[in-house]
Protein backbone atom coordinates (compact mmCIF):
# COMPACT_ATOMS: atom_id res chain seq x y z
CA UNK A 1 0.00 0.00 0.00
CA UNK A 2 1.56 3.52 -0.81
CA UNK A 3 1.57 6.79 1.07
CA UNK A 4 -0.98 8.99 -0.75
CA UNK A 5 2.12 11.42 -0.46
CA UNK A 6 5.53 10.58 -0.97
CA UNK A 7 7.04 14.44 0.53
CA UNK A 8 7.70 14.18 3.96
CA UNK A 9 7.11 17.97 4.14
CA UNK A 10 3.49 17.56 2.99
CA UNK A 11 2.87 14.54 5.65
CA UNK A 12 4.25 16.65 8.67
CA UNK A 13 2.32 20.13 7.32
CA UNK A 14 -1.01 17.52 7.34
CA UNK A 15 0.21 16.22 10.91
CA UNK A 16 0.99 19.83 12.54
CA UNK A 17 -2.47 20.64 11.36
CA UNK A 18 -4.30 17.64 12.82
CA UNK A 19 -2.63 18.18 15.75
CA UNK A 20 -3.49 22.06 16.14
CA UNK A 21 -7.04 21.04 15.29
CA UNK A 22 -7.28 18.16 17.93
CA UNK A 23 -5.63 20.66 20.14
CA UNK A 24 -7.84 23.35 19.65
CA UNK A 25 -10.57 20.98 20.13
CA UNK A 26 -9.35 19.65 23.32
CA UNK A 27 -8.79 23.25 24.78
CA UNK A 28 -12.46 23.85 23.76
CA UNK A 29 -13.46 20.94 25.49
CA UNK A 30 -11.91 21.66 28.77
CA UNK A 31 -12.57 25.51 29.11
CA UNK A 32 -15.50 25.88 28.45
CA UNK A 33 -16.00 30.36 28.36
CA UNK A 34 -19.52 30.45 29.23
CA UNK A 35 -20.48 28.53 32.32
CA UNK A 36 -23.14 26.24 31.72
CA UNK A 37 -26.19 27.76 33.28
CA UNK A 38 -28.09 25.94 36.70
CA UNK A 39 -30.64 24.22 36.35
CA UNK A 40 -33.66 25.02 38.53
CA UNK A 41 -36.78 22.71 39.82
CA UNK A 42 -39.91 23.94 39.60
CA UNK A 43 -41.46 23.10 42.96
CA UNK A 44 -44.81 20.57 42.96
CA UNK A 45 -47.75 22.42 45.06
CA UNK A 46 -50.23 20.05 45.59
CA UNK A 47 -53.55 21.85 45.10
CA UNK A 48 -56.00 18.89 45.85
CA UNK A 49 -57.68 19.03 42.21
CA UNK A 50 -59.15 15.47 42.65
CA UNK A 51 -60.24 16.77 46.11
CA UNK A 52 -61.28 20.00 44.64
CA UNK A 53 -63.34 18.08 41.94
CA UNK A 54 -64.57 16.15 44.67
CA UNK A 55 -65.78 19.06 46.66
CA UNK A 56 -67.55 20.55 43.72
CA UNK A 57 -69.32 17.58 43.06
CA UNK A 58 -70.97 16.98 46.17
CA UNK A 59 -71.38 20.42 47.14
CA UNK A 60 -73.89 21.08 43.97
CA UNK A 61 -74.14 17.82 41.77
CA UNK A 62 -74.38 14.98 43.93
CA UNK A 63 -77.74 13.10 44.89
CA UNK A 64 -78.55 14.99 48.34
CA UNK A 65 -76.32 17.98 47.76
CA UNK A 66 -74.96 20.24 50.26
CA UNK A 67 -76.44 22.95 48.10
CA UNK A 68 -80.31 23.08 46.87
CA UNK A 69 -81.30 23.90 43.33
CA UNK A 70 -82.27 27.35 44.54
CA UNK A 71 -78.82 28.44 45.91
CA UNK A 72 -77.26 26.63 42.73
CA UNK A 73 -79.83 28.96 40.45
CA UNK A 74 -78.80 32.25 42.62
CA UNK A 75 -75.24 31.63 42.69
CA UNK A 76 -74.74 30.56 38.96
CA UNK A 77 -78.12 32.44 37.30
CA UNK A 78 -79.08 29.36 35.61
CA UNK A 79 -80.84 25.82 36.53
CA UNK A 80 -78.76 22.89 36.93
CA UNK A 81 -79.57 20.72 34.37
CA UNK A 82 -78.67 23.59 32.24
CA UNK A 83 -75.37 23.80 33.38
CA UNK A 84 -74.83 20.42 32.96
CA UNK A 85 -75.79 20.53 29.98
CA UNK A 86 -73.41 23.25 28.71
CA UNK A 87 -70.24 21.62 30.46
CA UNK A 88 -70.99 17.86 28.48
CA UNK A 89 -71.19 20.10 25.15
CA UNK A 90 -68.18 22.17 26.24
CA UNK A 91 -65.94 18.84 27.44
CA UNK A 92 -66.84 17.21 24.14
CA UNK A 93 -66.09 19.93 21.49
CA UNK A 94 -63.78 21.99 22.81
CA UNK A 95 -60.32 20.23 23.93
CA UNK A 96 -59.06 22.50 26.16
CA UNK A 97 -61.74 21.83 28.72
CA UNK A 98 -60.71 17.81 28.68
CA UNK A 99 -59.07 16.64 31.95
CA UNK A 100 -55.71 15.65 31.04
CA UNK A 101 -52.67 14.77 32.65
CA UNK A 102 -49.64 16.94 32.74
CA UNK A 103 -45.79 16.26 32.02
CA UNK A 104 -45.76 14.73 35.51
CA UNK A 105 -48.78 12.19 34.94
CA UNK A 106 -50.58 14.60 37.63
CA UNK A 107 -54.18 15.10 37.07
CA UNK A 108 -55.42 18.51 35.53
CA UNK A 109 -58.64 20.14 36.81
CA UNK A 110 -61.60 18.36 35.69
CA UNK A 111 -64.08 19.84 32.66
CA UNK A 112 -66.54 20.57 35.81
CA UNK A 113 -64.11 22.79 37.60
CA UNK A 114 -62.89 24.29 34.05
CA UNK A 115 -66.39 25.33 33.22
CA UNK A 116 -67.70 26.36 36.45
CA UNK A 117 -64.46 28.99 36.24
CA UNK A 118 -65.52 30.23 33.12
CA UNK A 119 -69.24 30.25 33.63
CA UNK A 120 -68.35 32.24 36.92
CA UNK A 121 -66.66 34.71 35.36
CA UNK A 122 -68.79 35.01 32.72
CA UNK A 123 -71.93 35.48 35.08
CA UNK A 124 -69.94 37.85 37.25
CA UNK A 125 -68.41 39.65 34.94
CA UNK A 126 -64.63 38.92 36.57
CA UNK A 127 -60.96 38.34 35.13
CA UNK A 128 -59.15 35.32 35.38
CA UNK A 129 -57.34 36.32 38.11
CA UNK A 130 -60.04 36.65 40.40
CA UNK A 131 -61.13 33.15 39.67
CA UNK A 132 -57.66 31.51 40.29
CA UNK A 133 -58.29 31.33 43.82
CA UNK A 134 -61.47 29.65 43.44
CA UNK A 135 -59.65 27.43 40.39
CA UNK A 136 -57.37 25.59 43.48
CA UNK A 137 -60.85 24.39 45.19
CA UNK A 138 -58.27 23.01 47.82
CA UNK A 139 -59.30 25.83 49.89
CA UNK A 140 -62.22 26.65 48.94
CA UNK A 141 -65.43 25.25 46.93
CA UNK A 142 -67.56 27.48 44.27
CA UNK A 143 -69.87 28.93 47.11
CA UNK A 144 -66.65 30.80 49.37
CA UNK A 145 -65.42 32.41 45.78
CA UNK A 146 -69.04 33.36 44.82
CA UNK A 147 -70.20 34.83 47.95
CA UNK A 148 -67.81 38.08 47.76
CA UNK A 149 -69.66 37.90 44.03
CA UNK A 150 -73.04 38.34 45.52
CA UNK A 151 -75.38 40.32 47.56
Amino acid sequence: MSNWSSDPEVDEMVEEEVDNIVGEIQYNYTHQDVPSAPIFRRVHINRDREEGHTRLWNDYFSENPTYNHRMFRRRFRMNKPLFIRIVNTIENGVSYFRQRRDATGRLGLSALQKCMATICMMAYRCSADAMDEYQRLAETTAHKCLEKFVE
